[in-house]
This record gives C-alpha cells, structure tokens and sequence, in this order.
C-alpha cells in the first residue's frame, strides 16, 4: 500500500509537532492520546501501557459501550481511577461526543450548529450557545475530577476534530485550549480494516512519525472489524522506543505546557474558601 494513499484520508487537525525541546529525560518526546469508544480493548490497551510504563493523555466523552453504561458511567469509574493512580493524565472530548457543524451568530452572541452522537438529542442536529459549549466540555472535565481526583488538563478535542476559530475562541475563553493530532499522528485505527491492515498501519506510523507528534487512537472503534489496539499498539510502543523516542502526557508538550500551567495554577486558587 502506498503510504500517500492512507494519509490522504486522513483528518489531520492543527496540534502539530514543535522543536522546542521539553525538560524530560529524551530528546525525541511523542505524545501518544487515546479518545474513548466502546470500551472493548480499554483494558488490553491499559494491559500495554502498564506493560511497558507508557503514560498517555485519555480525552473522554460519555460514549455508548459494550458493556455497562457509558464510557463516564458507573461501570467504567473504577478504570478511570486505576488510570490516574497510575500516573496518566485526562481531558474532555466534551460529554455527548458533540460534533461542530457551522457557527452562527456574532461574536457577541455566538451560538453554533452541532449534532451529537449521544445523550438526548443524539444524531439530531441542534444549536448550542457559547456558554452551553462549554458546558459540555466543562461537564466529562469535571466527571472525570469527581471520579478520578485528579484535575483534569485544561485542554478538549472536539469530536472529528471538527472546530471553526469561533469554536476555539469560545473554548479559551472558558478555560479549555484545543489539542487535535500530528498529520503523521493519526494511526488509522477508524479505517476499515478490510482496506487499511493493521501491519500497514503499523509500517506507516513508524516510518513516518517524528519527535513532538501528538497520536490519536482509540478505545475502541464500532466499525473496525479487525482491532487495532493491541495489535498495533504494543509493536508501534516498541518500535518507536527502540528508535529512541520517548511518551510523554500533554501537559509536558511545549505547545500546552504553558497553558496548562497558567490555567491549573487558576482554577486552584478559584477552589480554595
């Protein structure tokens, strides 16, 4: 397969690698991130990562599951605290997994066209104001606070990576700066598995991913019939660690370290009486 022909579908969004060396022990930091799914290779996935002592930033959406209810339901709140005891770090990939469609309004009263995969009004396409946004990237942050005890990264991936400088603009303004994935980041586990192998998916990603790349997968795709994780997973750890990179979370990348900085250190100080 030609390896064009697979990062031509896919969506690259503006988190990108940077020079700029972070203050860890490698000089060839990747950033590995998983959004939630179904849930059905969550704990293969968390097998491989305490395997090989890889920590990795988890954006979570209270997605429908194989089992129990809900990605941020009650059956899956004691994997979310084993994952934080564990040293890995959390975001919002905001609560009904709403996806952006088009913004409306002016900046002074700014609303935008969405359609969420879950909740209520699931796969309807509906209007969200600003605040009502951020309402729903603030509410799978703030689950996640309750149920792991450690404070979410103040940081969201919209859903697709859909967004608009609107829609950006909104979530800063309420505390959340956007984190999307590397061109070479997008490892391809949403693809068909009929026309993307995981050993194809495996060859391109090492061959292509450089220092500071932000990866996306996924804790489980619905319409991949052949799993990516942890076919893939374990190899791609493996190999990219004997070419000398290093895991880091998020909050040591030099595009975020700055924000996530300014913004905990804020929302601590509006937490204490």
């Amino acid at each position: 397969m030609a390896a064009g022909v697979l990062v031509a579908l896919c969506l690259p969004v503006h988190a990108s690698g940077s020079s700029t060396p972070a203050p860890q022990d490698c000089d060839k930091p990747v950033y590995l991130t998983f959004d939630t799914g179904h849930m059905g290779v969550a704990d293969l996935v968390a097998d491989v990562l305490r395997r090989h002592q890889v920590r990795v930033t988890f954006f979570a959406a209270n997605e429908t599951t194989q089992q129990g209810d809900g990605s941020l339901g009650t059956h899956w709140a004691p994997w979310w605290k084993a994952r934080a005891q564990e040293g890995h770090r959390f975001a919002s990939h905001t609560w009904d997994h709403t996806y952006w469609r088009g913004d409306l309004g002016a900046a002074a009263d700014r609303s935008f066209r969405v359609r969420p995969s879950q909740g209520a009004h699931k796969d309807q396409t509906v209007t969200l104001s600003a605040a009502q946004y951020c309402a729903e990237i603030r509410k799978s942050s703030e689950w996640l606070r309750q149920t792991t005890g450690q404070a979410p990264l103040p940081l969201w991936r919209a859903p697709g990576g859909k967004t608009s400088p609107q829609l950006l603009q909104a979530a800063e303004a309420c505390g959340f700066k956007h984190v999307g994935w590397s061109p070479a980041g997008f490892l391809g586990d949403e693809l068909s598995s009929e026309k993307f192998s995981n050993a194809a998916l495996l060859q391109q990603a090492l061959a292509r991913i450089r220092p500071g790349d932000v990866l996306l997968a996924h804790l489980g795709i619905w319409s991949r019939k052949d799993p990516w994780a942890p076919a893939v997973l374990e190899p791609l750890i493996t190999g990219l660690q004997a070419k000398g990179f290093c895991f880091r979370t998020l909050d040591q990348h030099p595009d975020y370290r700055a924000w996530v900085q300014g913004h905990t250190a804020a929302a601590a100080t509006a937490r204490q009486p």
